[in-house]
Protein backbone atom coordinates (compact mmCIF):
# COMPACT_ATOMS: atom_id res chain seq x y z
CA UNK A 1 0.00 0.00 0.00
CA UNK A 2 1.54 3.54 -0.74
CA UNK A 3 2.33 6.10 1.99
CA UNK A 4 0.16 9.01 1.55
CA UNK A 5 -0.20 12.42 4.16
CA UNK A 6 -2.58 14.86 2.94
CA UNK A 7 -2.56 18.26 4.73
CA UNK A 8 -5.26 20.97 5.07
CA UNK A 9 -5.62 24.15 6.26
CA UNK A 10 -9.02 26.15 6.55
CA UNK A 11 -11.73 27.38 9.01
CA UNK A 12 -9.91 30.98 9.39
CA UNK A 13 -10.95 32.32 12.80
CA UNK A 14 -10.70 35.80 14.36
CA UNK A 15 -9.53 35.29 18.09
CA UNK A 16 -9.59 38.61 20.25
CA UNK A 17 -6.81 38.64 23.08
CA UNK A 18 -8.31 42.40 24.28
CA UNK A 19 -10.41 44.97 22.67
CA UNK A 20 -7.21 46.35 20.78
CA UNK A 21 -5.53 43.06 19.55
CA UNK A 22 -7.02 40.48 17.56
CA UNK A 23 -5.85 37.75 15.38
CA UNK A 24 -6.23 34.69 13.04
CA UNK A 25 -6.06 31.33 13.39
CA UNK A 26 -6.29 28.57 11.03
CA UNK A 27 -7.65 25.11 11.49
CA UNK A 28 -4.76 22.47 10.51
CA UNK A 29 -5.75 18.91 9.34
CA UNK A 30 -3.72 16.02 8.54
CA UNK A 31 -4.80 12.77 7.35
CA UNK A 32 -2.30 10.33 6.73
CA UNK A 33 -1.59 6.69 6.76
CA UNK A 34 2.25 7.06 7.73
CA UNK A 35 3.60 4.86 10.66
CA UNK A 36 5.78 8.00 11.09
CA UNK A 37 2.50 9.59 12.49
CA UNK A 38 0.86 8.70 16.13
CA UNK A 39 -2.45 9.70 15.15
CA UNK A 40 -3.86 8.78 11.49
CA UNK A 41 -6.39 11.81 11.46
CA UNK A 42 -6.36 14.68 13.78
CA UNK A 43 -6.90 19.17 13.55
CA UNK A 44 -5.53 21.60 15.72
CA UNK A 45 -5.81 25.39 15.39
CA UNK A 46 -2.73 27.30 14.80
CA UNK A 47 -1.74 30.78 14.04
CA UNK A 48 0.90 32.41 11.65
CA UNK A 49 3.36 33.44 14.28
CA UNK A 50 3.18 29.42 15.35
CA UNK A 51 4.25 28.76 11.62
CA UNK A 52 7.13 31.26 12.17
CA UNK A 53 8.22 29.31 15.65
CA UNK A 54 7.63 25.80 13.56
CA UNK A 55 10.27 27.00 11.10
CA UNK A 56 12.26 28.47 12.55
CA UNK A 57 12.86 25.21 15.05
CA UNK A 58 12.75 22.94 11.96
CA UNK A 59 15.76 25.34 10.62
CA UNK A 60 17.45 24.61 14.08
CA UNK A 61 17.26 20.78 14.35
CA UNK A 62 17.94 19.98 10.74
CA UNK A 63 20.93 21.95 10.52
CA UNK A 64 22.11 22.28 7.33
CA UNK A 65 20.91 19.18 6.22
CA UNK A 66 17.79 19.77 4.22
CA UNK A 67 16.15 23.11 2.76
CA UNK A 68 13.38 24.18 5.16
CA UNK A 69 10.60 25.65 2.59
CA UNK A 70 9.20 28.80 3.03
CA UNK A 71 6.67 30.46 4.48
CA UNK A 72 3.98 32.91 2.92
CA UNK A 73 5.27 36.19 3.62
CA UNK A 74 4.40 38.46 6.69
CA UNK A 75 2.26 40.95 5.49
CA UNK A 76 2.35 44.21 8.27
CA UNK A 77 -1.03 45.48 6.78
CA UNK A 78 -2.42 41.74 6.98
CA UNK A 79 -6.44 42.65 6.85
CA UNK A 80 -8.52 40.62 9.20
CA UNK A 81 -10.94 41.18 6.60
CA UNK A 82 -9.65 40.45 3.44
CA UNK A 83 -11.09 36.74 1.75
CA UNK A 84 -8.43 37.23 -0.76
CA UNK A 85 -5.49 37.44 1.31
CA UNK A 86 -6.46 34.87 3.98
CA UNK A 87 -6.95 32.64 1.18
CA UNK A 88 -3.66 33.39 -0.52
CA UNK A 89 -2.41 32.51 3.33
CA UNK A 90 -4.22 29.63 3.71
CA UNK A 91 -2.62 28.44 0.54
CA UNK A 92 0.57 29.41 1.42
CA UNK A 93 0.91 27.23 5.02
CA UNK A 94 -0.85 24.47 3.52
CA UNK A 95 2.07 24.62 0.48
CA UNK A 96 4.45 24.75 3.47
CA UNK A 97 3.06 22.22 5.37
CA UNK A 98 2.94 19.64 2.43
CA UNK A 99 6.59 20.06 1.89
CA UNK A 100 7.67 19.87 5.44
CA UNK A 101 5.41 16.25 5.84
CA UNK A 102 7.12 14.78 2.78
CA UNK A 103 10.78 15.22 4.07
CA UNK A 104 11.80 12.74 5.80
CA UNK A 105 14.59 14.81 7.68
CA UNK A 106 11.96 16.74 8.54
CA UNK A 107 9.41 14.32 9.65
CA UNK A 108 11.65 13.20 12.18
CA UNK A 109 11.15 16.13 14.10
CA UNK A 110 9.34 15.90 17.64
CA UNK A 111 8.46 19.23 17.45
CA UNK A 112 6.80 18.93 13.77
CA UNK A 113 4.15 16.04 15.46
CA UNK A 114 3.66 18.38 18.27
CA UNK A 115 2.61 20.97 16.39
CA UNK A 116 0.02 19.26 13.90
CA UNK A 117 -1.36 16.63 16.63
CA UNK A 118 -1.21 18.53 19.81
CA UNK A 119 -2.92 21.97 20.74
CA UNK A 120 0.07 22.12 23.41
CA UNK A 121 1.64 25.85 23.05
CA UNK A 122 4.92 26.55 21.54
CA UNK A 123 6.53 26.73 24.93
CA UNK A 124 4.59 23.46 26.03
CA UNK A 125 6.12 21.95 22.85
CA UNK A 126 9.42 23.11 23.20
CA UNK A 127 9.45 21.46 26.79
CA UNK A 128 8.13 17.92 25.37
CA UNK A 129 10.20 17.20 22.71
CA UNK A 130 13.49 18.35 24.89
CA UNK A 131 12.07 16.02 27.93
CA UNK A 132 11.49 18.58 30.38
CA UNK A 133 8.20 17.49 30.90
CA UNK A 134 6.42 14.46 32.23
CA UNK A 135 4.34 13.32 29.11
CA UNK A 136 6.31 11.91 26.30
CA UNK A 137 5.56 13.09 22.58
CA UNK A 138 3.22 10.51 21.67
CA UNK A 139 1.17 10.97 25.42
CA UNK A 140 0.87 14.66 24.71
CA UNK A 141 -0.58 14.05 21.06
CA UNK A 142 -3.09 11.47 22.80
CA UNK A 143 -3.65 13.69 25.66
CA UNK A 144 -3.60 17.15 24.31
CA UNK A 145 -4.93 16.34 20.28
CA UNK A 146 -7.96 17.79 18.52
CA UNK A 147 -11.13 17.72 20.42
CA UNK A 148 -9.53 19.25 23.80
CA UNK A 149 -9.78 22.86 24.29
CA UNK A 150 -6.34 25.04 23.65
CA UNK A 151 -5.87 27.38 26.51
CA UNK A 152 -8.04 25.74 29.35
CA UNK A 153 -8.35 22.29 28.73
CA UNK A 154 -8.35 20.38 32.29
CA UNK A 155 -5.59 17.86 31.77
CA UNK A 156 -3.42 20.19 30.35
CA UNK A 157 -3.60 21.86 33.46
CA UNK A 158 -3.06 19.55 36.04
CA UNK A 159 -0.24 17.99 33.75
CA UNK A 160 1.48 21.89 33.80
CA UNK A 161 1.14 21.18 37.50
CA UNK A 162 2.88 18.06 37.22
CA UNK A 163 5.88 19.91 35.29
CA UNK A 164 6.19 22.63 37.76
CA UNK A 165 6.82 19.94 40.39
CA UNK A 166 8.70 18.25 38.26
CA UNK A 167 10.99 20.66 37.24
CA UNK A 168 11.23 22.16 40.84
CA UNK A 169 12.41 18.64 42.02
CA UNK A 170 15.31 18.55 40.12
Amino acid sequence: MQEFTGVWVRDPRIQKEDFWHAYMDYEICINTNSLAFTKKSSCVRRRYSEFVWLRKKLQENAMLITHIPKLPPKNPFFSLNNAREIGARMEGLRKFLEEVVHSPVLLSDSCLHLFLQSQLSVKKIEACAEGRSRYTVSEAIHSFGSGNKRFESQSEGSMEEEDELHCESE
